[in-house]
């Protein structure tokens, strides 16, 4: 190890962030060199991406410049996309050059998971970026216009979302309240507009209360949305979707929200992991790697019960705080502290004044969740910004 010890981040999630920020308190001058690599200069709220896809909430809300969040005389930035970790070499190989590490920390977010399903990657649409969210909002958009040059293509106000999980039921819930101004904008009857909720499981938001879940359902369905429950997707194609009962829905736009597995670059990199992400130990390292951390997405825990911790915001960013603290530890020869998640409450929206969630052992619904939802993603501002950043995203 060389004199001064180098800390490498890779992705500037939740996690990556929130333990950049961390390290600029934790550390000491010239205790570390601290690098974040990240392939734009911007921090994105992933909670928030549903917003501006459905078009109901301006994408720059969502995007925060990693260079108001972290100190430039702490934390060295470096704008590239990483390519490949060699963690024999303990190399970070970027697109345009390679930084090397003493500690690494890996926390580069996920890809969608499509379970084998065909087609998806090649025609469905997913919640994944700020780039992505534009081109999903613009493409929604276009839609409206290309079925008012042919009015016989009722495939293009036919709107698919695979999964009714959090991001699916959230996207549904923005896109209830974004067509109807759409068709009022572009002249369409808003009876020939459907919105189609396709999960395979038993139920949507699985892990939500079932009277919660009901209430969540019966909202959106107020709003027009339509719900296939227990209906596994088989097939995607240029024209739609194909179900497993061998009913096709013509549609051309299929948004995928059906799963988050862990990036690529995790496998390839000789970590053990399944699905792209690592069962990490009690201190958020890598099996075998006691300079190699990896949180958010590419990690995974298990609860006493055996089930995984779901890889969400909350974690993350829990992660990225202890992240920090057994950095320091390690470099300074202390004792490091084990992770233990505090799930302090979940919440989602079903779009404008309305949610559902769980704080503590307390039911909250209805225009109550949708405030708390607002004081969670308040803080999570305030954490990474200060008041500052909370006064200028705050969306109102």
């Amino acid at each position: 190890m060389s004199q001064i010890p180098r800390i490498v981040i890779v992705g500037a999630g939740y996690g990556g962030i929130v333990t950049s920020i961390r390290l600029q308190k934790e550390l000491n001058y010239n205790e570390a060199d601290v690098t974040l690599i990240n392939k734009h200069d911007y921090h994105y709220i992933t909670t928030h991406l549903h917003m501006p896809a459905a078009g109901t909430d301006d994408p720059k809300n969502a995007r925060v410049d990693i260079s108001k969040l972290i100190d430039e005389f702490k934390v060295d930035f470096i704008k590239s996309t990483v390519v490949e970790i060699n963690s024999e070499e303990k190399k970070v190989i970027l697109e345009d050059g390679a930084v090397s590490y003493d500690y690494l920390v890996i926390g580069l977010g996920g890809e969608p998971e499509t379970f084998g399903i065909p087609g998806l990657k090649e025609y469905a649409l997913s919640i994944r970026s700020i780039n992505s969210v534009n081109y999903i909002r613009e493409h929604i958009e276009y839609m409206f216009a290309k079925y008012k040059n042919d009015e016989s293509r009722k495939d293009y106000l036919t709107f698919v979302v695979g999964g009714s999980g959090f991001t699916g039921i959230e996207f549904v819930g923005e896109l209830a309240d974004r067509l109807p101004k759409l068709c009022n904008e572009f002249n369409v009857d808003p009876s020939l507009v459907r919105i189609i909720n396709v999960e395979a499981a038993p139920t949507a938001l699985p892990g939500f209360d079932p009277d919660l879940v009901k209430y969540a359902m019966d909202v959106l369905t107020e709003k027009g949305v339509e719900f296939m429950i227990s209906t596994p997707i088989k097939e995607c194609t240029p024209d739609g979707v194909i179900l497993a009962t061998g009913e096709e829905i013509k549609s051309q736009t299929v948004v995928w929200t059906g799963g988050i597995r862990g990036n690529s670059l995790v496998e390839n990199a000789g970590f053990e992991a399944v699905r792209g992400r690592v069962k990490v130990d009690e201190y958020l390292r890598a099996p075998g790697f006691d300079d190699v951390f990896i949180i958010g997405d590419c990690s995974v825990m298990f609860k006493e019960d055996g089930k995984p911790y779901p890889p969400t915001a909350q974690i993350a960013m829990q992660q990225g705080a202890t992240c920090a603290y057994n950095l320091a530890a390690s470099i300074r020869g202390d004792k490091l502290k084990a992770f233990k998640p505090q799930i302090k409450g979940t919440v989602a929206s079903l779009g404008k004044g309305e949610a559902i969630g769980v704080v503590g052992e307390k039911k909250i619904k209805g225009y109550t969740a949708a405030i708390m939802k607002k004081i969670i993603d308040i803080r999570y501002l305030y954490i990474i910004g200060g008041i500052p950043l909370v006064l200028k995203k705050t969306r109102l």
